[in-house]
């Protein structure tokens, strides 16, 4: 079969380089003995991509090879035919399983040959990370669209899950000693509760506190996701005690230890979205403490609740249209509210929830913490996507088996926590003895 034609459009360099540097499927029967490409071809195509500048002219590329490197559907059809007339034919089980073998080869689109090539290049791992990364947010930006795409970033997401599982990670615990540059890949990476300053720093990996990342042996010393983990003698309620600006202790009684907080969670590298991590990491971390800590009888999270307020605003705003008053506070609460603002709409409520003004009036915090509770507990318990928590940080953790144990008002009284939660915080607890049967049970009939 002669080449194929890329899309008439393609700047002739790309177009030269891309049928250049993908390995062509071999025919089924020549498979075993097809050469492997040449890796001068791998490293030109690295080269060429990172020469590329981030945006339309890398998503033209990408787009490019999604489109017209992918599964040859003519080979898949006449495969398809071979398995369905074995089967009709009732011929002997080698047969059928070899024509359903033949299916499968040629269900594998050919840009898979070149990302296998340069996953077994040296620094081809951390390419294909990045170039997942630029894929993500060139979907997420409409950059790059399309089914090809998505089947692209599918398959890629597949590989890197192979390559990434926990047999090929490592467990690095970070202190104050660690290299400088792994001490500030973790704070510019801190996706949850940013790092002021290197005081901040010192404070979230000394006395207290544990700090652990997974590095990958191909990409060693490189965070790719990251745990934080206050050791208190109770299940925190407030992220402002964890967090404070106040000097490191310097050292640490481990007789006031009983309780492991998990207040915080990031993923250093985007291209690695949707590859198992997190799940992973928690597990890895919970037997390390329990080993260097046994006393330690309860592990729980800190966790935010994203979305919260957007939601809530939601509903004000959908209910306002439909009735004209809404259905969310009781009769006195809504009356309560009303007095404080000057306005029988929810006008100004939405106002004030959307600048956080409202945290400003005592009155408003008091008349507003009930309702406002029952109304983040149904959005944990009951707003669900496709059957699961609708939060995708609660979907997570009830994913791993934890159970939705306590929301806390006030956790978070920084701005960014009043602008997304109204101040909110929850607990998942993690009991170590039912986790298995929890995430079964939610994975399976959806209970939280």
């Amino acid at each position: 079969r002669g080449p194929r034609r890329l899309s008439s459009g393609a700047s002739p360099g790309m177009e030269e380089l891309l049928r250049r540097s993908v390995p062509p499927l071999p025919p089924y029967e020549t498979k075993e003995k097809a050469p492997p490409p040449a890796e001068l071809r791998g490293a030109e195509f690295v080269r060429f991509y990172r020469s590329l500048q981030p945006g339309p002219p890398r998503a033209e590329l990408l787009t490019r090879l999604a489109r017209d490197f992918g599964v040859e559907h003519g080979r898949v059809a006449e495969a398809a035919a071979k398995v369905l007339q074995a089967r009709e034919q009732r011929r002997e089980p080698g047969a059928l399983l070899q024509a359903e073998d033949r299916l499968r080869y040629y269900l594998n689109p050919q840009y898979r040959g070149l990302f296998q090539h340069l996953g077994r290049l040296e620094g081809g791992l951390r390419f294909l990370v990045e170039l997942r990364a630029d894929l993500m947010e060139g979907l997420a930006s409409k950059a790059v669209d399309g089914p090809h795409v998505k089947e692209m970033n599918g398959v890629l997401k597949n590989m890197l899950s192979e390559w990434f599982c926990t047999g090929f990670l490592n467990l690095e615990r970070v202190t104050w000693q660690s290299p400088c540059e792994v001490l500030q890949k973790i704070s510019d990476s801190e996706a949850v509760h940013p790092v002021r300053n290197w005081v901040d720093m010192k404070r979230r990996v000394g006395a207290y506190r544990r700090c652990y990342f997974f590095s990958h042996c191909a990409i060693p010393g490189e965070p790719l996701i990251v745990l934080h983990v206050a050791l208190t003698s109770d299940i925190s309620s407030s992220i402002q005690a964890i967090v404070k600006e106040v000097p490191p202790l310097e050292t640490e009684d481990a007789d006031k230890i009983t309780t492991a907080i998990f207040y915080s969670i990031s993923l250093t590298q985007q291209g690695l979205q949707g590859v198992e991590l997190g799940t992973h990491l928690i597990k890895r971390v919970v037997k390390e403490l329990q080993k260097e800590l046994p006393q330690i009888e309860a592990f729980s999270t800190l966790s935010p609740i994203p979305g919260f307020t957007k939601w809530l605003v939601g509903l004000l705003s959908s209910q306002s249209k439909e009735q004209g008053r809404n259905e969310l506070f009781t009769e006195s609460e809504w009356q309560e509210i009303s007095e404080i603002t000057g306005d029988s709409t929810s006008e100004t409520l939405k106002k004030l929830l959307n600048t956080n003004e409202w945290v400003r009036s005592e009155k408003l915090m008091e008349v507003l913490h009930s309702p406002l509770m029952r109304l983040c507990a149904w959005y944990l318990y009951g707003e669900k996507h496709r059957g699961y928590a609708l939060n995708p940080v609660a979907n997570f953790h009830l994913q791993n088996g934890s159970v939705l144990w306590r929301i806390n008002w006030m956790g978070d009284t920084s701005p960014r926590g009043i602008g997304a939660s109204c101040g909110m915080m929850v607990n998942y607890r993690y009991f170590l003895e039912e986790t298995a049967s929890n995430s079964a049970l939610y994975l399976g009939s959806k209970q939280v």
